[in-house]
């Protein structure tokens, strides 16, 4: 017979947990029930810790800064280089820093001409230098005005460039892809929508093609002149790598216009753009296409703020006089990022007036100068279109009389 186990006892403990006064559940009737402040203590918040980026920010200009507003009454020259420089960063560590001036702000693009422009540029898989190059007349051109149409400067070849100058923001690489077959023939379509009276066509270089996109560019000029006979047309070129005979190719085409420019002085040449670049070569260039067709207007830019010299800057126009060069635009350089050039001087307005009657005193048919000046400004297009039409008008003029000479002998 098994025998029963005595069952344990349990033990009680008498230890007693104590619940934190913070815990206890207060008694309040509704109509009592008030909300006391926090202490003092928790109100208080650590100091913020300053760093150099937010002191860059805060010292820094703002979205303002950066915009024109056409309310804004106008500043001297001396009130704009005043405001131009600011001291930034933490105490002990401050530095110089330069604003834009107020005549280099530009308004923001938004107006339907820009909108439509940009996307039928999508649409067609084109590609601008206006957008490449972060141009700071984009809202002026796409947008347009009464008094003037919108215009945009395709940039053809794709959006690589095999050069890495030392002012310019174009992506590069030694492999670009490879050409579009169908851009000559989107271009033209594009173009002709647009109803422009004037276009600009440029171009990444492209040293990986044995024509350099020559040829390229003639059939998108050839086809332009096919949808849209009227309309004059501009081509922006690389140098071709000095090949001259691709020169011709582009000069012979049907274009109006044959623009390369030398950007700046021989003297800064090497130091601003890419080294298979040389002023001498530019200046071949240029020469080579007045001689394939000497009735095209040969035209080249120049960028100021790069360190030249007065110097250097009078040089450089007698000899692009001497290459019998048309028109020469002058425009401020703008440091695209951190990563290029910086900006020597910022020219002032009155400076680039004096630079643009030189040029005229010399002989140019044209010269446009200013800050905002890009060399397919749309201003200069709109004189040289003037010259290009009257020029039409004046050979018009002398076939009629030549013909009528021949009638009057022929009937004599």
């Amino acid at each position: 017979m098994s025998t029963l186990r005595t069952p344990s006892r349990r033990v009680v403990s008498t230890f007693v947990h104590e619940i934190g006064p913070q815990l206890v559940p207060q008694k309040r009737s509704f109509a009592t029930t008030i909300l006391e402040p926090p202490p003092a203590a928790a109100l208080t918040t650590k100091p913020r810790i300053s760093t150099s980026f937010s002191d860059r920010i805060n010292s820094g200009p703002s979205f303002a800064d950066f915009i024109n507003n056409p309310q804004d009454a106008p500043l001297t020259t001396a009130e704009a280089l005043e405001l131009e420089t600011v001291e930034i960063g933490p105490a002990g560590r401050k530095r110089q820093h330069t604003r834009l001036p107020s005549w280099l702000k530009t308004p923001i693009p938004s107006n339907d001409n820009y909108k439509r422009i940009k996307n039928d540029l999508r649409g067609l898989g084109l590609h601008t230098v206006c957008e490449e190059a972060r141009c700071p007349n984009i809202s002026d051109c796409w947008g347009g005005s009464k008094k003037s149409a919108a215009t945009a400067t395709i940039m053809l070849m794709g959006d690589t460039c095999t050069r890495g100058c030392r002012f310019c923001s174009v992506k590069t690489s030694r492999r670009p892809p490879p050409l579009d077959v169908h851009e000559p023939e989107n271009t033209a379509e594009a173009l002709k929508r647009w109803g422009l009276g004037y276009v600009v066509l440029t171009s990444v270089d492209r040293d990986d093609l044995a024509d350099g996109g020559s040829k390229h560019f003639a059939e998108t000029i050839m086809k332009i002149k096919q949808k849209a006979p009227t309309m004059l047309v501009e081509a922006l070129t690389g140098d071709f790598a000095g090949d001259l005979e691709q020169v011709a190719i582009v000069a012979k085409s049907g274009l109006d216009v044959y623009a390369h420019n030398v950007e700046t002085t021989p003297e800064l040449t090497p130091y601003v753009r890419d080294r298979r670049a040389t002023f001498a070569q530019s200046i071949s260039v240029l020469k080579a296409a007045k001689a394939a067709k000497p009735e095209l207007i040969t035209k080249t830019s120049i960028m100021l703020g790069l360190g030249e010299t007065e110097e250097q800057l009078w040089d450089t126009l007698r000899q692009l006089r001497a290459a019998n060069v048309d028109v020469v635009t002058f425009g401020q350089y703008m440091r695209p990022t951190k990563r290029h050039l910086k900006v020597e001087e910022y020219i002032t307005p009155a400076a680039f007036e004096l630079w643009r009657q030189r040029a005229m005193d010399l002989g140019f048919l044209y010269c446009a100068s200013g800050p905002l000046v890009r060399s397919s400004y749309k201003a200069g297009e709109a004189f040289i279109e003037n010259v290009l039409k009257k020029r039409a008008k004046k050979s018009d003029l002398v076939a009629a009389e030549v013909l009528g000479r021949f009638e009057a002998l022929k009937s004599s």
